[in-house]
């Protein structure tokens, strides 16, 4: 069952574990280390791969599998009933209003952009909302309790948000392809590589894993205030930053609502929670059960 599991991760493109993804990643951060001789002594020691709040991501990636089947996706309605019941709504209220004068290829560009602009976008609202509605906040804590970073500490994900981020894919693709079918009908698709959308992909290719490591890779400042590196997220799990750099991919809303944090600005990263905190996440049952817990607990 774990070969399967593993398996599966690796050759699925829309996975952040993909193979071709990995790999790549490992490249960058190779020529990363070949001109950061410090970092190399850091990154590759045994210290920071078999640290407790490592071996604790790996076990949990095991079980988040399983947790997803079982409870979360069972009870997620799909991007396609969404989008089924916005072109109902639109058709019932306004009737037959398709565009026929943009051609297919022009329709494609617009649909694959709109659609990752649009997710990105309500990524970052709902990343921002984990950090700032104390009850939300409560299960996000699962995510930052990691003291060091490895790629799956990305799966490191409360049960609960994993709900959340799956309602909030299931509404925004499906309103976005609602809206499209609805203007442009059968005209509608995907440019994809891999069989996935081709910014997802190309973002990946360019080391998306790195940001749930110990290699500060930065970009350029004017870069940065576009697109989120793989620092400017290690930069959000450190602990005086929680509340900058909320962007999945782009950094523009960061730098729209006043949450852009630059690598520059930034030299010394600590993550994890305060500590105090630390403690309560040291097992996948607390990592499962102890937000519930706090907010009983604050609630009497």
């Amino acid at each position: 069952m774990d070969d399967l599991l593993i398996f599966e991760y690796l050759i699925n493109p829309s996975k952040r574990t993909y193979w071709v993804y990995i790999f790549s990643s490992i490249a960058i951060a190779m020529i990363y280390l070949y001109f950061n001789r410090k970092q190399m002594k850091i990154n590759l020691s045994s210290k920071l791969l078999l640290h407790p709040s490592a071996k604790l991501d790996y076990y949990y990636f095991v079980l988040s599998y399983f947790i997803k089947i079982v409870m979360i996706i069972p009870i997620i309605i799909s991007a396609k009933t969404v989008a089924f019941s916005i072109n109902k709504f639109l058709y019932l209220e306004y009737g037959f209003n398709q565009i026929q004068t943009i051609s297919y290829e022009i329709t494609v560009i617009l649909y694959t952009l709109t659609l990752f602009i649009v997710s990105d976008f309500t990524r970052y609202w709902l990343h921002r909302f984990l950090h700032t509605i104390p009850f939300l906040w409560e299960f996000h804590k699962v995510h930052h309790s990691a003291k060091v970073l490895n790629p799956l500490t990305f799966y490191r994900v409360h049960p609960i948000e994993n709900i959340l981020f799956g309602f909030r894919y299931s509404l925004s693709v499906g309103f976005v392809t609602g809206l499209f079918i609805y203007f442009f009908g059968s005209k509608i698709g995907l440019y994809e590589v891999l069989g996935a959308n081709i910014f997802i992909f190309i973002f990946s290719l360019l080391g998306s894993n790195l940001r749930h490591s110990h290699i500060p890779l930065e970009y350029f400042e004017s870069i940065e205030r576009w697109i989120i590196s793989p620092k400017q997220h290690q930069i959000h799990h450190s602990k005086k930053h929680f509340d900058k750099n909320f962007g999945g991919y782009l950094a523009i809303w960061d730098r729209v609502f006043g949450t852009l944090k630059v690598s520059n600005e930034v030299k010394v990263l600590k993550f994890g929670l305060k500590r105090n905190q630390m403690n309560n996440y040291k097992s996948i049952k607390n990592l499962i059960v102890y937000p519930f817990t706090n907010i009983l607990r604050r609630r009497n």
